[in-house]
């Protein structure tokens, strides 16, 4: 990255090593800011370093289920984020563990420590009366920051996408070997696919003091239904694979099966979700809590996904995809 002037003051990112993780400590280090990265193994965590300048990123240990851990990790920080989630449970690793728990354990450190500010970043969906665990532990998390937090930033962001994203990588792979791709419940959920790099410019404005408490839905330029997504997935890879639609029922009976499995597939919590339109709402637009709000121009798919999923094709970047 291009050398920058690097400040003193320190931001705290919990979860940074993760896929969004790492684009938030990107902006973040771009802006000049001192980055703690609060992760549960620190040594893995040397992927990030290249981000930043010597010593502008470090990693230190914390484990959000140890309100003392997160006490060291936030002394001394003038902002906290928190990126920390996970999209099924498994074992200790429940949604009210690290979705509650955890947020509201980070919130209160940061609070204590004399933080500025306070990132979390939310879901679209996190509802109080969600028929989806996920979305309830989400709603759960974001009145426990607030609680402990009162002028924090909360950002819901829709399906998020990038290199090494959970969402198009794992259907372009699955039409690597399989038939065909499952549309659950006929393939009509709409969703507005956001793109990591967007999600870490809008972190990064957050913590530089600019975004106001409360809030903010971030999705991408388009409004897609799953459907579409999964055609897009076969058209960028060079795929011809058939589009199977399977009713919510059918979905729900296959996921009690596949949700025992170590890294399921899919589970009946997602299926619930899949109820439910995952897109900015019209609140959000009409007070300008959005990326377009926070002065962002969010990028489109088509900018950002082929440069990953040509990987996906039957020659890689050689397949030529204007061949008959």
């Amino acid at each position: 990255m291009p050398r920058v002037m690097v400040s003193d003051r320190i931001v705290t990112v919990f979860g940074g090593s993760g896929f969004v993780g790492r684009h938030v400590i990107r902006c973040l280090a771009e802006q000049g800011l001192r980055v703690r990265n609060a992760v549960r193994r620190p040594d893995l965590a040397g992927h990030l370093q290249p981000l930043g300048s010597v010593g502008q990123i470090h990693s230190v240990q914390a484990n959000i289920r140890d309100a003392r851990s997160i006490r060291n990790a936030v002394e001394g920080a003038d902002a906290v984020v928190n990126l920390v989630g996970i999209l099924h449970e498994s074992g200790r690793q429940t949604f009210d563990a690290v979705h509650v728990q955890g947020a509201r354990r980070i919130a209160e450190a940061a609070s204590a420590a004399g933080a500025s500010q306070f990132v979390q970043i939310s879901a679209i969906g996190a509802d109080a009366n969600s028929a989806s665990a996920y979305a309830r532990s989400k709603a759960s998390g974001e009145e426990a920051v607030r609680a402990a937090f009162a002028s924090a930033v909360i950002m819901r962001p829709s399906v998020v996408f990038g290199p090494e994203d959970s969402f198009f990588n794992r259907f372009a792979g699955m039409a690597r070997i399989s038939p065909f791709l499952p549309l659950i419940g006929g393939g009509g959920t709409r969703f507005q696919p956001v793109f990591a790099g967007d999600v870490g410019r809008a972190v990064a404005k957050a913590v530089a003091g600019e975004v106001a408490p409360g809030v903010y839905e971030l999705g991408g330029p388009e409004v897609r239904t799953f459907r579409q997504l999964m055609e897009y997935v076969l058209q960028v890879t060079g795929r011809k694979r058939a589009l199977l639609s399977i009713p919510f029922g059918v979905a729900n009976m296959q996921a009690k099966v596949l949700q025992v499995l170590p890294n399921p597939m899919l589970t009946t919590d997602q299926v619930a979700a899949l109820r439910t339109d995952n897109v900015v709402s019209d609140v959000a637009q009409a007070s300008g809590r959005t990326l377009e709000g926070l002065g962002i121009r969010p990028a489109a798919l088509e900018t950002i996904v082929p440069s990953y999923l040509y990987s996906y094709r039957k020659a890689g970047q050689f397949t030529d995809m204007h061949a008959s």
